[in-house]
This record gives structure tokens, C-alpha cells and sequence, in this order.
């Protein structure tokens, strides 16, 4: 096993896994997918301060974007001073662009750790890696509120990862981002995300376990909460 392999084996893979079955075994009724969403929200609160800095970045990106629109306008002909003119704008606010970016490229190798985990964790035989006060289950059912099979895909869940992701998306998007001169790559490129996305991930969903289908759909109605009181909260500053 390479070095890059086993340094994502034992700090992401084998912790998912272990924290998945330890739910599993002390909840009542061992239903997977309730383990999947606490552990969820285990990872989401691990990250709570993170992503509180991205929404807010991209809520301040997205109240931004009229003054962007005019500083574009201004300088149109000349693309150097307009780039120049829009990184002072960031300065003055305080806003990072890329800030926002962070939280996902996080997500991206637990989301491919929980995959493996579904993939290969549900074979007995993986049992045997357990952390040695972990109680071996013998067998992991798969099934959720004994309606799902989350180790096979799922349409239902697979619909609403991508629901929540554009809600998600919409909350942070500029209001007139419906409404985004096609000439504005920035606000093109905006729209395209909030519309896009969501339909891309749901359509990946349908491809993938169902197992990572809820826990993006958890963490998606983690983020809608915390935006909205992140966004309340900047609301109710600016009114004060």
C-alpha cells in the first residue's frame, strides 16, 4: 500500500468506518441510515466554523456583485484597471473570493471515503478492520427505515440531494442573478452554478449508493439551516 493510500485509509476511511459502525451497533433497531445521518451531523458540527466563514464569504461575494457589475461597466474597455479596480473592491470589504471554495474541497475526500465505505464496508469480511473496542456486528444491514437499500441507488434520494443543493445554492446567489447579463461571466458563471449543480450532483446520485446520496442531502439541509441564520443574523446587523 503506497504512502497517500494509507495516510487516507487510517485518518479518513478507517475513522468513517468505525464512527459508521459504532452508531450502527448502539442505536436502536441498527438502522444504517440513521447512523449515516448522525454521523453526518457529527462531521458537519466537526466542521461548523469552517463553513460558517464560507457562507458568509459567499453571502458578502453575492451582496458584492452591484458594485462589481458597475466597477465591470466602468472600466469594460479596459480589462487590466477593471481587474485592478475589482481586487480593491475585495480588499475594502474584506471578502476572499476563493474562501468559499474551501469547504468543498474538504468534503471532497470524505465523500470518497464514505463511498469506499459503502462500497467495500458492507462486506463482512471488512468487519475484521475494526478498531479493536469497536463490537464486530457480524453483518451490516444496509436498509433504511426499512424502506431503502442505501448500498444500491436510489431515485428518491438521489432527487432530493439535488433539491437541497439548489436551495442551498439559491440562498447565496444574488437576487438578480435570474437576471445576469450573458456578457457578465462572473454573474453567468453564478447562475449557472445554482441552476447546474444541483442536477449534475442528483444525476451522479443516481449512479452511487444511496448511502451518499443522504449523507449529501444532510449535510445540504445542515447548510440551508446555517445560512439562513447566518443571513438573518447580517440582516438583522445592518437594520441595527
Amino acid at each position: 500500500m503506497s504512502s497517500i493510500a494509507l495516510i487516507f485509509n487510517e485518518i479518513l476511511y478507517r475513522p468513517l468506518f468505525n464512527g459508521l459502525v459504532f452508531l450502527y451497533n448502539n442505536l436502536p433497531g441498527h438502522d444504517f441510515g440513521i447512523a449515516i445521518i448522525i454521523l453526518t451531523i457529527l462531521i458537519r458540527t466537526l466542521f461548523y466554523p469552517l463553513f460558517q466563514k464560507s457562507i458568509k464569504a459567499q453571502k458578502e461575494m453575492a451582496d458584492l456583485q452591484p458594485k462589481i457589475k458597475e466597477v465591470q461597466e466602468k472600466y469594460k474597455k479596459d480589462k487590466e484597471k477593471q481587474a485592478r479596480a475589482v481586487m480593491e473592491l475585495y480588499k475594502e470589504h474584506k471578502v476572499n473570493p476563493l474562501s468559499g471554495c474551501l469547504p468543498i474541497l474538504i468534503q471532497l475526500p470524505i465523500l470518497y471515503a464514505f463511498f469506499q465505505v459503502l462500497r467495500t464496508g458492507l462486506d463482512p469480511s471488512r468487519l475484521s478492520g475494526l478498531y479493536s473496542f469497536i463490537s464486530n456486528p457480524g453483518q451490516l444491514n444496509p436498509m433504511f427505515l426499512g424502506l431503502a437499500n442505501l448500498s444500491a441507488p436510489n431515485a428518491v434520494l438521489a432527487i432530493l440531494t439535488g433539491i437541497t443543493q439548489f436551495i442551498q445554492g439559491k440562498m447565496v446567489a444574488p437576487k438578480n442573478s435570474g437576471n445576469a447579463n450573458k456578457s457578465d461571466f462572473a454573474s453567468a458563471m453564478s447562475t449557472q452554478m445554482v441552476y447546474f449543480m444541483p442536477v449534475f450532483i442528483a444525476f451522479v446520485a443516481l449512479k452511487l449508493p444511496a448511502g451518499l446520496a443522504l449523507y449529501w442531502t444532510v449535510l445540504n439541509i445542515f447548510g440551508i439551516a446555517q445560512q439562513h441564520f447566518v443571513i438573518k443574523k447580517k440582516k438583522a446587523e445592518i437594520k441595527n
